[in-house]
């Protein structure tokens, strides 16, 4: 009955993080499928690029929302471990579901995000702290450079290294993960790495 529970888990973790938020407030409010606009994209940084900060916002808090309601899954297992690294890796299974769902949601023919916003909904779920020093990261970086991308790599680059200072944790799994956040951003970010070496990348303009 708990694998049942547990399978069952990370389908809806899938599921939760697939939920189309760029698309549909795109299409239902603004009249506008974001994914053929910009960078094509159906994420926060397109949809603030394409339909501004009104759409650009609930995007950002419903994709962050979907990583960290994805983790929270775990109370619902009636049985739950008294281990507490078990715990930890369930967690991190049904947050990764979510990031791969927001990357190829179901919902939209696979085609979405980056997964940057969910995988931070994540972090915040099961390393709060870490989350908030990365974050810092991002938007010392963003106000620095104006990208996105670049702020966004940068933060991923600095999470392996936040935890290694600051957790106490010695779980391997925590550890793995912290490498695996770095590498998911340079693999979602490709274009954009190929585009700020070109000069190309386009910034983003404060008013």
């Amino acid at each position: 009955m708990i694998e049942q529970e547990y399978i069952f888990l990370i389908i809806l973790s899938y599921l939760t993080g697939a939920f189309p938020s760029a698309v549909l407030i795109g299409k239902i409010f603004f009249k506008t499928d974001v994914r053929e606009f910009g960078s094509g994209n159906a994420g926060a940084t397109n949809t603030f690029r394409v339909l501004g900060k009104k759409a650009g916002i609930p995007v950002l808090i419903l994709d962050i929302f979907k990583g960290w309601l994805a983790v929270n899954y775990i109370f619902f297992i009636s049985s739950l471990s008294n281990n507490l690294d078990l715990v930890f890796e369930q967690q991190l299974v049904f947050g990764i579901a979510a990031v791969i769902g927001h990357l190829f949601p179901i919902y939209t023919g696979f085609r979405g995000g980056k997964g940057i916003a969910t995988l931070l909904g994540l972090l915040v779920g099961i390393q709060p702290t870490a989350a908030l020093l990365s974050s810092l990261v991002f938007i010392i970086i963003f106000f620095i450079s104006r990208y996105v991308s670049l702020s966004s790599i940068f933060a991923a680059i600095a999470f392996p290294i936040i935890i290694y200072f600051l957790s106490d944790s010695t779980d391997v799994s925590l550890i793995i993960f912290s490498i695996f956040v770095p590498l998911l951003a340079l693999i979602t970010h490709q274009k954009n790495i190929e585009r700020l070496l070109k000069g190309e990348e386009v910034k983003v303009k404060f008013k």
